[in-house]
């Protein structure tokens, strides 16, 4: 089995190589022609052989990488074709909202897994988007990455900043043995939003290390304003935790300042980045690959 980390993975792709016994591991050769056309080379013989490509979808950039990167391991000759995209761009549109509107997301399903056997993604924002795929898909967690990196830390309570994310809190409270809740959100508009503590909480903050998990972190408007909520109710310290760490804009620098600590995965390249879901998704790939 070969890896191939395109641009927008090249890390993830390498700890994925690293998981799979030490597979051979190679990145490809990108340009751009003076009319801004993306030029691509691979390098390595696949004829035969099994071929992982790993590449967030974050840009219209990066996905036009993916599919030339598919379209030439096929031309190198691969027996099968496992495509690891562990942040799915444009996976938040799928469904149609208003007349006139694409599903993003199946639009790209269906692109992605035309030149592909089987494609994983880590932590999608909704279950819709898997059911797009007429291929195998499979879709890998977080939480049990998180899980090995919380163990290691003082954490007291889990915290989920509305009721959407209050299942993925759940689950990663269970496995740590600590408490959970989620927190009751009204949005004001992209960036704003209104938080309040559940009534009837039964949980005292006062001197306690909390953590708030989410999958994706875009603006951070809704992280700050759970941090600062729980700051008011007496949280000592506060780390915030997500799968996919966008930081648009100024992001960072606003949770920084209300947070005591910033954790993702490296399914983005970012400064938060210091939980690997490598193993998860490679495990992921050796079962469901040898079952193909």
């Amino acid at each position: 089995m070969h890896v191939i980390g395109g641009s927008a993975s090249t890390d993830l792709a390498e700890r994925i190589s690293r998981e799979l016994g030490n597979a051979p591991f190679g990145v490809p050769f990108l340009k751009r022609f003076p009319d801004g056309e993306l030029y691509l080379r691979v390098g390595g013989n696949f004829q035969n052989e099994d071929v992982v490509i790993v590449q967030s979808t974050r840009t219209d950039e990066d996905l036009l990488e993916l599919l030339l990167l598919q379209d030439a391991v096929r031309e190198g000759g691969a027996r099968r074709s496992f495509v690891v995209v562990p942040y799915f761009g444009y996976a938040r549109q799928d469904r149609r909202f208003f007349p006139g509107e694409p599903i993003s997301s199946r639009a790209l399903a269906r692109h992605v897994e035309l030149d592909a056997d089987m494609v994983v993604t880590v932590d999608l924002h909704s279950p819709l988007t898997l059911g797009h795929f007429r291929k195998p898909s499979f879709e890998a967690s977080a939480i049990p990455a998180f899980a090995r990196q919380l163990r290691q830390r003082p954490v007291d309570v889990l915290v989920s900043p509305d009721k959407g994310g209050a299942d993925r809190v759940r689950r990663l409270a269970e496995i740590l043995g600590r408490p959970w809740f989620a927190l009751e959100k009204k949005r004001i508009d992209s960036e704003h939003v209104e938080l309040r503590l559940p009534d009837a909480l039964g949980v005292s903050f006062t001197g306690k290390h909390v953590t708030i998990f989410d999958d994706v972190i875009s603006t951070g408007g809704t992280i700050v304003e759970a941090a600062r909520l729980l700051r008011q109710n007496g949280a000592a310290a506060i780390t915030t935790a997500c799968t996919h760490g966008l930081f648009l804009r100024d992001a960072f620098e606003r949770i920084k300042a209300v947070a005591d600590d910033i954790y993702a995965t490296d399914t983005l390249h970012n400064g938060a980045q210091k939980v690997s879901v490598a193993p998860d998704i490679a495990r992921l790939l050796e079962k469901e690959g040898a079952a193909r």
